[in-house]
């Protein structure tokens, strides 16, 4: 049982139990960014940008639906058991994207399945995770175990890439299969935080008094808006890549995440420590301006620097955002306010992939990304006009010495 929470360093993170979650939230991870190239199965194809956006997107469709279902039941019984359903889920439906021949109707299905996993599974282990971390430093929590998820983001597209060229996708499924019972076994290592028997009822009383239905929607805007850009980028790189003879776009994700961690590392407490609006706001324009960097790129080093750009922005905002929804709604309600935001940033992901793909049928990727760029900005300015300051969020912690 960890007892020291105080100073501004990483070393409260490090024990047992956090590094194995950890550890699981990774490998959830990999088995999940092998598929960030799994358009290019469907190059040769005749199918459109907008199928493939929809096969793509479904994943984060089925993740919005079963988040606010189970984020309850994490905050009153603990993320544990629910982890490891949803990695079960995945780990049974993947062996069968080697029966996909055609962009029909089978890889939505196992998509849909995919994203129901996925959704259960990493709004419970982020939940764990940050359960196990010190109290004053939830962003900052967040954010490192985001760092996992951002290293798993750059080495499985090129893992990927690599497995696809030597053997063929279905070397893809069978190593994204791997991680996942991986994952499993480092969940189940771990041990199942108590709850305190008052947790449901302040938490209930927190959230009737703080999270108003204006505030709700703004922050539902901003979540949807920065899912939906993403979608813009994760989904369709590869293929813009292609478009511009581009032939390998792992080195992107490379670049992405490395900022994104170095970010983190750095200054991923920069939220506790000066507020999450203070943070909140920057961070979007970053990601705004980097659509256009992007929109712009010709050479593979401008497709480094946008991949930089583009994960600083990341690494900023998803720590500062979550918190700041966690502290609106209480956290006694963290794994309800993480369902949340994580279902919101779904949304964004499950209709900003078929948008976008939409969009570059009619024009190109360059006017696509320039439209995301436009579409962000907005939000965010919205957002920081209107949006409260969050107020103090302290909350019960769950008994860790069983």
């Amino acid at each position: 049982m960890r007892t020291d929470r105080s100073g501004s360093s990483i070393e409260g993170f490090v024990q047992r139990d956090f590094l194995l979650a950890m550890a699981g939230y990774f490998f959830l991870y990999m088995g999940i960014s092998l598929f960030y190239i799994y358009p290019l199965f469907f190059k040769s194809l005749p199918v459109t940008q907008s199928r493939i956006g929809m096969i793509m997107g479904i994943t984060s469709l089925t993740a919005i639906a079963v988040r606010p279902l189970f984020g309850r039941s994490i905050d009153l019984r603990g993320g544990r058991v629910v982890a490891l359903l949803g990695l079960a889920m995945m780990a049974v439906s993947t062996p069968f994207f080697h029966l996909v021949r055609d962009a029909g109707w089978l890889p939505l299905a196992l998509r849909a399945v995919t994203g129901i996993g996925w959704g259960i599974s990493m709004t419970a282990t982020i939940a764990v995770c940050s359960d196990l971390a010190p109290v004053e430093k939830m962003a900052q929590s967040i954010g490192i175990v985001g760092a996992a998820g951002l290293v798993a983001n750059a080495v499985g597209p090129l893992l990927g890439e690599s497995l696809i060229t030597r053997w063929g996708f279905g070397a893809l499924y069978d190593v994204s299969l791997g991680f996942f019972l991986l994952a499993f076994g480092f969940i189940f290592a771990t041990k199942e935080l108590v709850r305190p028997p008052s947790s449901g009822g302040d938490g209930r009383k927190r959230l009737r008094a703080a999270a108003t239905l204006g505030t709700l929607a703004l922050m539902a805007m901003i979540t949807v808006a920065h899912g939906a850009v993403r979608s813009s980028v994760l989904y369709f790189i590869a293929l813009f890549g292609k478009s511009i003879s581009l032939p390998r776009v792992g080195a992107f994700f490379l670049a992405f995440s490395g900022a994104a961690i170095l970010t983190r590392l750095g200054i991923g407490d920069i939220s506790d420590r000066i507020g999450r609006k203070q943070v909140i706001f920057p961070s979007a324009l970053i990601i705004a301006f980097n659509l256009l960097i992007l929109s712009q790129v010709r050479s593979f080093g401008l497709l480094i620097l946008s991949g930089f750009v583009a994960g600083f922005g990341q690494g900023l905002i998803f720590p500062a955002l979550s918190t700041y929804i966690i502290d609106v709604m209480g956290r006694a309600n963290k794994g309800l306010a993480l369902g949340f935001y994580l279902s919101l940033f779904d949304v964004g992901m499950s209709l900003g992939a078929p948008f976008f793909g939409w969009i570059s049928d009619l024009t190109d990727y360059r006017r696509m990304y320039i439209a995301a760029a436009v579409f962000i900005f907005a939000a965010s300015v919205l957002f920081q006009l209107k949006a409260p300051e969050p107020p103090s969020a302290a909350g019960p912690v769950p008994d860790r010495s069983r």
